[in-house]
């Protein structure tokens, strides 16, 4: 196993492990003036008094969160290199932390993808391996074009709270209120809705298309174990928490029912565990409003909103003699 490896290309930017600290010669022979160190031990200082040094705390495990870090791990990794000095990210073993920052650095620099990035890295560091759950942050930056700023990024902000999700329900309980991300309160990132979802009662508008979470029909299958056909039509439409919810959603309960904010009819269900469609598939979490409590009415397209309404006769026309004041 190498001490230290170049990244391939013309970048004086390097991998390596904790040990590559200790070879002063070989550190000063590829010219490192800068050093980013991604793990969470205690570091001798003095290893680091004639260079820049980073420290991004972090363990190898799949649910640390790196990718917060990736826009300020890049930056540093910039202006080192624009210094025109010679930049080192290690971690333990130069296998999966430090494997991960470079590969978002590529992704970023060169516009590439991190499964391109970890084939280039690899070429110089054959066992270089981030785990899976780090592999998954890399597709979502790349995923999002690289932002300066993931906080304020849409789609890291619903990781986090999806992450939020799986803790507490790992832990048998429902999310703290606080971390609950209600989607109507964000800005939707897709297209204006196809239709809306009302209460069957009332008429109240209780969701649109764009907040449907979709998931995959289950096959039937035969004794004999094969698939025989695909079990047709859901009984419930499965939702991301919209604002009309949070009195419910906000009571720490892991499941209960949700009824219509304005006739408090029974509209439908959650459970944060999970819960099974009709169609066979576990949607995780489980919020939901049943089909027959509900109506489906398509949205009328930009523009359209005088359509099928008949004008009074009076309108298009120019006034006649007397009428001006009328």
């Amino acid at each position: 196993m190498s001490l230290l490896d170049k990244v391939p290309g013309d970048l004086r930017l390097y991998i390596g492990g904790l040990f590559t600290l200790r070879r002063k010669a070989a550190l000063q022979d590829c010219g490192i003036t800068h050093i980013l160190s991604i793990l969470r031990l205690p570091l001798d200082k003095e290893l680091f008094e004639s260079y820049v040094h980073e420290v991004v705390e972090a363990d190898d495990v799949d649910d640390e969160n790196l990718l917060e870090h990736f826009p300020a791990c890049n930056k540093f990794i910039q202006e080192g290199l624009d210094a025109g000095g010679g930049v080192l990210v290690h971690c333990a073993m130069g296998k999966s932390r430090s494997a991960t920052i470079i590969c978002a650095y590529l992704t970023q620099r060169n516009n590439i993808s991190p499964h391109d990035a970890l084939s280039q890295l690899r070429e110089a560091r054959p066992f270089c391996e981030p785990n899976d759950g780090f592999m998954k942050q890399l597709e979502l930056y790349h995923a999002m074009c690289t932002p300066e700023n993931v906080d304020e990024t849409p789609a890291y902000q619903r990781w986090l709270y999806e992450r939020e999700v799986e803790l507490s329900r790992a832990c048998g309980q429902a999310p703290e209120a606080e971390k609950i991300r209600f989607e109507d309160e964000h800005e939707k990132e897709s297209s204006a809705a196809d239709f809306e979802l009302r209460c069957r009662k009332c008429r109240r508008a209780l969701a649109t298309s764009q907040y449907l979470v979709n998931h995959k029909k289950r096959k039937e299958t035969n004794p004999g174990g094969q698939a025989s056909r695909q079990t047709d039509g859901c009984s419930h439409y499965f939702l991301d928490p919209l604002s009309w919810m949070r009195p419910e959603l906000e009571q720490g309960k892991l499941d209960g029912r949700l009824e219509c904010p304005k006739c408090k009819t029974n509209v439908g269900k959650y459970a944060w565990q999970g819960m099974q469609c009709s169609c066979g598939d576990w949607v995780v979490p489980g919020i939901s409003l049943a089909k027959g409590k509900i109506d489906e009415v398509k949205s009328r397209p930009p523009g359209a909103v005088n359509l099928g309404i008949r004008m009074p006769p009076s309108m298009g026309r120019k006034p006649g003699p007397g009428q001006q004041n009328l």
